[in-house]
């Protein structure tokens, strides 16, 4: 089973959205409620930095950036988004789509990634982890799903190429 990686495209939204969408509905994945039309998603992600996987040429997999700001000091600093098909997970699909998101960062002038997990996400931050991410702390009760509070684990991964200077 060979997987390919390649730029997400406006064509691939409906299948992406489907996989965001089995990500919300772990209840662990995001704060977001709702999936985001196409246009609204596409101006808040870096074209350069959107990558779906495929197997077979079925889209099983897709990782992106966001600025996390608009300010010029920030303009390096961009989180990251990965969500994996519910039946895909568990077969390193998530570590090759970082790796190449973490690659293609870095040659769009990117120096700081940045990752917001909930703790019960184990595997999301061991993925995170082995691509050179470290917890930098946790956040207690930042924001409420529904109607309980909850915290995330904010991870950092600084580039040893782009803004070293």
């Amino acid at each position: 089973m060979s997987t390919l990686i390649t730029p997400l495209q406006e064509k691939d939204w409906p299948v992406v959205a489907a996989i965001y969408r089995e990500g919300i509905l772990t209840g662990h994945a995001t704060f977001q409620k709702e999936i985001p039309d196409w246009l609204d998603w596409n101006k808040a992600h870096v074209p350069a930095c959107r990558f779906v996987a495929k197997i077979n040429d079925g889209i099983v997999g897709w990782a992106a950036l966001a600025p996390i700001s608009v300010r010029e000091v920030y303009r390096g600093v961009a989180e990251v988004s990965i969500y994996i098909k519910q039946n895909n997970r568990g077969q390193r699909l998530g570590e090759n789509l970082l790796k190449h998101l973490v690659t293609a960062s870095e040659l769009a002038g990117f120096w700081t990634l940045q990752a917001v997990i909930f703790p019960e996400n184990v595997a999301s931050i061991k993925i995170h982890e082995k691509a050179g991410f470290r917890i930098v702390g946790r956040r207690e009760k930042i924001g409420k799903m529904d109607t309980s509070w909850r915290d995330t684990l904010l991870l950092e991964r600084r580039s040893v190429i782009v803004g070293v200077d």
